[in-house]
Formats: structure tokens, C-alpha cells, sequence
């Protein structure tokens, strides 16, 4: 059974050592210190933070002057062991005053703003002896729970005073532990011991003093006939690393899951990697074909029209060979584009320097608009020095794209009189070439669409969708450009056209 005392004023434990801590009620973390009265070289030991200074401070004074205090003892530097110590230094006022503890915390106690002196216990022989003949043994611990930490013994009495080590937490408080103790200080010592092999180690050397009542920091104080007991049950305690062997199986089925996971993630990334693959060629498969309906078409025409004109024996050797070279042209452009739409993803593609005129000759050319086509004329403002840096056959798919949508209306529309001016132009910034048509504009509704893979307002045998589109992926990802539509209108506000504009960032 526990002892009956008064927790309000200090507590005798043993001859001439007090207990000056404060009870916090209703708090499972008590926090002890201690005083042993030895005349003008009384030790206080572990004298706590500020919420117990004033309590701790009183029951000093009830039992000596506390001017009396030479040593301050702190078994680790946590400011609930260590937080008072500057203002208990203000009241000792002794220039003698020595704060005792060891070297690898002494680097860090300064941080309370601390001013007396250390007395190094590793670098004292592990012992502090006063000149009255009080001595004192020192026990280091290491990791139990700071790297520097350690116990203090008093071979007299056989005190131990032990810091954090037999510390417990208790719900409801008692003074002097019981036989149930170890299950308070199990909790403790799972938490705030790092392992089971370094908390032995410690124990190790605990067990062989002879100790008759054991003082720490937090819990209960414990009597003779229980530390024995205690130590052997604190031995077999997993804590700290040891203590997740627990959820070993529990970790071991998360990494098999886990590891399931990623084969079900790997498995599934090939499929859409496959899938992307036969996506890409489907989708380069399209744009090839896109890009061949308008050569395919003229190529066509051109055969039935030396057919038609043979037939009759109309054909001259002049004609034949004009058309011949026409054709010509447009089967190199169709070879050239599956060469460029198969590199398209290649990231060596060698870039250079070209003449805009050239790109925009030979798109022409491809598209065939400069033929006087139902009154259809194209209007060339240009300059033929001015070059971009880029893929030159990138551009002219580019420009054949928005040509062929041009010469498409002209079809659909069966227009006549039809304007196209593509104009050229440069600042300090950008090259720009713009191409205007008055064929009536786009829908102000499709406007924002008409760059949208697989958007088209045409039947499915006119076209797919992926011109534009393809269009302003090469301007604006390969040819650090932009690529804008909009709509012209005259003086009386009325739609007459579209005006497609290329901007192209000039390299310096």
C-alpha cells in the first residue's frame, strides 16, 4: 500500500534527500526534482520548468537557504527537467555555481540562456565528491533518452536518482510505486526508449549497484522490495524499433500488396503503352491521309484530264510533260510527308535556317491555288529575305493545311471571285505571316474549336479533323510560334472572311 504524505510541502526519502517536485493534478506526466541538503554544497537535482518553479522554489526554501545550492544536476537537457534553472540561478546568485551534466548536453542547456559554469561528468572521472565527503557516482546512459544522458548514484543512503529511466505514466498519481508499476512505466519506456538492445544496456549496468529506493523523473517513487522485479520486467519490454516487430506481419502483407499493386501498375501501363502506340499510328496514319487528299485529288483530276484530252488527240508533248512535272511534285510532297510525320516524334530532327517565300511557293504549288480557278486569286505580299529557323517541311504542311481548308470552301461553296492575300511581315520580335480569304469567314461558335483534334465541319471524305490541328502543334511545340484564327469583317461590320496568323518568335 502506498504511503499516506502530503504531496503540498517536501517529502523526506531518505536521509537528508527531499523531494521538492509538485504535484500537477489531473496530468498522467508528473515531472520530479530533487534536493539532497548537504550545508553550503547541497545538491538540487532535475529542478523542472516554469510550471513548477514557484512550488519547487517554496519547498527549497523550507528546507534550507537556497543560497546553499553549489550543484544544479540535470540528467538530460529537456525543458521539462531544465527550463528553471536561469531564474533558479538569479536566486542562488553564487558564483561557485555548477551546473552538472554531461559534455554532449552541456552544448545545448546553453540555449536556456544558463551563465554558471559546467562540471563535466565524463570528463570528472564519472563522480562529483564535495569537500564535506558527499560523493555522488555517475552512471552513463546512453540514448536512454538523450545521447548524453546518465543516472546518479549516492552510495549512502542508496539512492538512485534516474532520470527518465523507471519513469512512468500514471492516470491517477501515486507517490511511492506499487507492485502494478510496471505496467505505468511500460508505456513510457515504449515511447521514449530507442530500442531494447540500447535500454538494456543502461539496465545492465543499473542491476549491479546495490539500491534501495529509486528516484526519477516522472511517475512513482520506487521502494527496494519492488526494484528487482521492475528491472527484470523492464528487460523483456520491446520499445522504440523493437517495438514495431509487432506490426512485422502487418508490414509484410502491405509490401506484398504493394508490391501486387505494382505489377497490376506495370501490367496496365504496357497495355496503354500499346494502346498509345496504336493510338500514335492511327492517328499519323490519319494526318498522312489528310495531308494526301488535296496532291491525291489534283494528282487525280490531272490523270483524267490527259486521259480525256488523249482520247481525243489533243495532247501535246508541252502539256504532257507539264503535267507530268506537276504530279511529280505532289508524289515527292506525299513521300515527303510520311518521312515527316514518321520523324515527327524524333527529338534529333536537324532544324535550319529557310526563305518563308520558298515554304509558302510550294505549298501553293502542292495546293494548286495559283491557277486561275473560278476567278480565284492569290495575292503575295512578301519579302524573300526574310527566313524563320525550323523544319521547312513542317511549315509547308502547315500552310498547305489552312490553304486546302480555303480551297475545300471554294469547292463547297462553289465561290467565284475568291481573294486569298498571305502577307509577310517582321518586327524585332516576331516574323509574321498572315493568310486572309474572303470566303465568308468561320461560325463564331466553331472558332474556339477549329484547333480541337478530329473538329471539322466537313463530310468525313473532305477531311478528318487533324489538320489545324496538327497545324498548331507544329508552330507552337516545335517552332516556338503561335498559331491564331479570326474572323474579317468590312466597314458595315459584316463577315466577310478568316485570317489565320503565324507568328514565329525570331531566333538571335
Amino acid at each position: 500500500m502506498s504511503k499516506p504524505l502530503n504531496a503540498s510541502e517536501a517529502v523526506l526519502i531518505a536521509p537528508n534527500i527531499y523531494w521538492v517536485g509538485m504535484h500537477l493534478k489531473d496530468d498522467p506526466f508528473q515531472c520530479h526534482s530533487y534536493l539532497i541538503k548537504n550545508g553550503n554544497e547541497s545538491v538540487l537535482i532535475d529542478p523542472g520548468s516554469m510550471i513548477e518553479f514557484d512550488e519547487t522554489v517554496r519547498k527549497i526554501k523550507s528546507i534550507i537557504d537556497i543560497r546553499s545550492i553549489k550543484y544544479i544536476i540535470l540528467h538530460h537537457q529537456d525543458p521539462d527537467l531544465a527550463a528553471a534553472v536561469p531564474e533558479i540561478e538569479k536566486l542562488i546568485n553564487r558564483d561557485d555555481l555548477l551546473i552538472v551534466t554531461h559534455s554532449r548536453m552541456s552544448l545545448l542547456i546553453k540555449h536556456y540562456m544558463v551563465t554558471s559554469k559546467y562540471y563535466e561528468i565524463d570528463k570528472q572521472n564519472n563522480q562529483l565528491i564535495t569537500s564535506s565527503g558527499l560523493k555522488l557516482d555517475f552512471l552513463t546512459t546512453p540514448y536512454c533518452h538523450s545521447p548524453g544522458a546518465f543516472v546518479s548514484y549516492e552510495p549512502i543512503s542508496k539512492v538512485l536518482f534516474s532520470g527518465d529511466i523507471f519513469g512512468g505514466i500514471e492516470e491517477s498519481w501515486e507517490f511511492y510505486a506499487d507492485e502494478s508499476y510496471f505496467m505505468k512505466a511500460k508505456q513510457f519506456h515504449q515511447e521514449y526508449m530507442p530500442s531494447k538492445d540500447i535500454f538494456n544496456y543502461a539496465l545492465g549496468k543499473i542491476e549491479k549497484l546495490d539500491i534501495n529506493l529509486i528516484a526519477p523523473q516522472h511517475g512513482s517513487v520506487i521502494e527496494k522490495r519492488y526494484i528487482d522485479s521492475l528491472i527484470n520486467d523492464m528487460k523483456n519490454l520491446d520499445c522504440g524499433l523493437y517495438i514495431e516487430e509487432k506490426y512485422n506481419r502487418e508490414l509484410i502483407d502491405t509490401i506484398e500488396e504493394l508490391q501486387k499493386k505494382k505489377k497490376a501498375l506495370k501490367e496496365r501501363d504496357l497495355l496503354l503503352f500499346e494502346q498509345s502506340k496504336r493510338a500514335e499510328i492511327g492517328e499519323m496514319i490519319g494526318n498522312i491521309a489528310h495531308q494526301w487528299r488535296q496532291p491525291l485529288a489534283i494528282i487525280n483530276t490531272s490523270i483524267a484530264i490527259l486521259k480525256e484530252k488523249n482520247r481525243a488527240n489533243l495532247l501535246s508533248k508541252e502539256e504532257i510533260a507539264d503535267k507530268l512535272e506537276k504530279m511529280e511534285k505532289r508524289v515527292i510532297y506525299m513521300s515527303e510527308t510520311i518521312e515527316d510525320f514518321m520523324s515527327y516524334y524524333s527529338p534529333d530532327k536537324e532544324k535550319s535556317w529557310f526563305r518563308v517565300c520558298d515554304a509558302i511557293e510550294r505549298s501553293l504549288d502542292i495546293v494548286n491555288l495559283q491557277q486561275d480557278y473560278k476567278g480565284t486569286k492569290v495575292n503575295l505580299l512578301l519579302n524573300g529575305e526574310y527566313k524563320i529557323y525550323g523544319l521547312m517541311n513542317e511549315f509547308i504542311q502547315v500552310i498547305v493545311s489552312i490553304l486546302s481548308n480555303i480551297n475545300d470552301l471554294i469547292t463547297i461553296k462553289n465561290l467565284t471571285d475568291t481573294n486569298i492575300t498571305i502577307t509577310l511581315h517582321k518586327n524585332s520580335d516576331y516574323t509574321t505571316l498572315s493568310i486572309a480569304d474572303n470566303c465568308g469567314g468561320i461560325e463564331e461558335s466553331n472558332l474556339s474549336k477549329i484547333f480541337d483534334p478530329y473538329f471539322t465541319t466537313k463530310h468525313k471524305s473532305m477531311g478528318t479533323g487533324l489538320g489545324l490541328h496538327i497545324a498548331k502543334m507544329i508552330i507552337e511545340d516545335n517552332m516556338n510560334g503561335f498559331l491564331s484564327a479570326k474572323n474579317i469583317y468590312n466597314a458595315k461590320n459584316e463577315k466577310i472572311g478568316a485570317e489565320f496568323t503565324i507568328k514565329i518568335k525570331n531566333e538571335h
